[in-house]
This record gives structure tokens, C-alpha cells and sequence, in this order.
């Protein structure tokens, strides 16, 4: 059962659970459980665990109108958030928001692929001062106007160089012919932070692109502390995630638009 973002209301629970009461508030992240026990867990890196669970992948997650969830890696949604704009934060602001804490004190970032993730991102990151350069499909000037829309100082194709060297760069699309790109448009010393989950293969590339103590580095799953950070850090800096709504019996739907990259923002599913 797929849907790896949830939000709801806690309508029943365990009787060791203490975190939550009935009738709160609660947000289900993609890591739905980790094993506590092995070598990155117990180093506080529990987003390697040897054993983890995922929502939607591995246990059950949100293509219903209930599910269940262990309150130990659920979170509380904020009162101002609703549940339409609080789900994309789940997994798109959550592993955003630890690639972005990847850069360090970077100020001049680029944005490979601009959708759920970056768009929440964007907001943040702007809000705090930084330069974000977005990148999209060659040609998608409605991508590069929305990017512009959500704080962007420049949009153009990922076949572009932005018109400022960038201290980082975070690739949010699968593509693997985008990490020689963005190594080329980051100055010596800068990171390249790849966010996805899945890549295509990355194309041979020139060793000079890499030297001058530039790094390349993945993020993988999120833990729980990245999760308390990020919702402190959008109390101080609010974003408002930007959505079209489907009904859940039209899920297909939302996922062929997601394929052919025609929806602006997150996709959200209404039981």
C-alpha cells in the first residue's frame, strides 16, 4: 500500500504508546521504523539502519483511510499547518531539509529539478538569506516562472550555467548526467549533495571537475532529529507548500502526472 506522507488524527493506540492521545494531530514520515540495535542506530545514524522499515514500501502506508504507524518515529503537525500542506513535508521538506543541511554555510545553492522537494525548500532557504539558482528541463519556462514565484534569483535549463559560481548544488532529479553539470558550476571547496533515492548511471566525467577538494555525497532516508529540526526551522521561516489535490480513487492519475512532470509542487491524495 503505497503513500509514504501521511497525516491524520490518532483514533486509537497501543497501551505503551505515550507520545500521543487520541484525537491529536500526527504526521507519518518515509521511515517507519529502525531496528535500534545495529551500528548506525546506536552512532544517533539511524537513517542507515542494517534493518529499516519504510511507509508505504516495506510496511503499510497511506493509499487508505486508516493506517498504522509507530508513534516513535510519527511526528505532531503544527496547529497552523492544514493537512493538505503538512503531508508534502514529510518526506520532499524532511529529506530537502537534510540535503540542504549537507551544503553547510553555503549561500549560493543550486536546485537540480524543481518540484515537491525544492519548491518547499526554496522557500526556506531564501528565508534565511540564501541564493538559490533553479534548474529544469531544458525549455520548461513554467517550471522556471514558478521556481522565480517561490524566491529563485535565477531559472534556466539544466543544460545552463547559472549567471553566479555556486558554493553548492542539490540534485533532486534522478538524472546522473546532472552531477558532472553541477560539479562544473560549483567553485572549489563546494559539495554537490545528490537527494534522490534512485539515479540513472552517472556518466564518465573529467577528474578536474572533482578536484579542487570539491565533494559529491547522497542522503539517504532522514532520522527522527532531522524531522524536529526541520519543523523548528519552518516555524522560523513558514513555507507554504503548493499542491494539487486528487481524490484517492484517482491515485493513478496523480501518478501518471507526477511521471510526466506536469504538476507544479506536490501531488496530495483525499480519502
Amino acid at each position: 500500500m503505497p503513500g509514504h506522507e501521511v497525516v491524520g488524527r490518532v483514533v486509537g493506540k497501543g497501551e505503551k504508546v505515550t507520545r500521543f492521545e487520541l484525537g491529536d494531530r500526527v504526521g507519518v514520515p518515509w521511515l517507519g521504523g529502525t531496528c535500534k540495535e545495529c551500528s548506525y542506530c546506536t552512532r544517533r545514524a539511524e537513517n542507515l539502519c542494517d534493518k529499516p522499515v519504510f511507509t508505504g514500501f516495506t510496511i503499510d502506508g497511506g493509499y487508505a483511510t486508516h493506517t498504522i504507524a509507530n508513534a516513535d518515529y510519527c511526528f505532531a503537525i503544527p496547529d497552523e499547518l492544514n493537512d493538505i500542506h503538512a503531508a508534502p513535508l514529510l518526506c520532499a521538506g524532511l529529506i530537502g531539509y537534510r540535503a540542504f543541511a549537507m551544503c553547510g554555510d553555503a549561500m549560493r545553492i543550486g536546485f537540480y529539478g524543481f518540484g515537491a522537494s525544492a519548491h518547499i525548500l526554496a522557500q526556506l532557504a531564501t528565508g534565511i538569506g540564501c541564493k538559490i539558482a533553479a534548474f529544469t528541463r531544458p525549455g520548461d519556462e513554467e517550471g522556471q516562472k514558478f521556481a522565480r514565484q517561490m524566491g529563485c534569483v535565477w531559472a534556466g535549463g539544466s543544460d545552463m550555467l547559472p549567471p553566479f559560481e555556486l558554493d553548492a548544488a542539490i540534485i533532486f532529479a534522478p538524472a546522473g548526467e546532472l552531477v558532472p553539470q553541477s560539479l562544473a558550476a560549483i567553485r572549489k571547496g563546494g559539495v554537490v549533495v545528490c537527494a534522490g533515492i534512485h539515479m540513472s548511471d552517472i556518466p564518465a566525467f573529467p577528474y578536474e571537475l572533482l578536484w579542487g577538494e570539491r565533494k559529491l555525497r547522497s542522503v539517504a532516508n532522514l532520522t527522527r532529529a532531522d524531522g524536529d529540526s526541520f519543523f523548528t526551522a519552518i516555524a522560523d521561516h513558514p513555507v507554504q507548500t503548493q499542491v494539487e489535490t486528487f481524490a484517492l480513487k484517482d491515485a493513478n492519475e496523480a501518478l501518471k502526472r507526477l511521471r510526466e512532470g506536469s504538476i507544479s509542487g506536490a501531488a496530495v491524495l483525499i480519502p
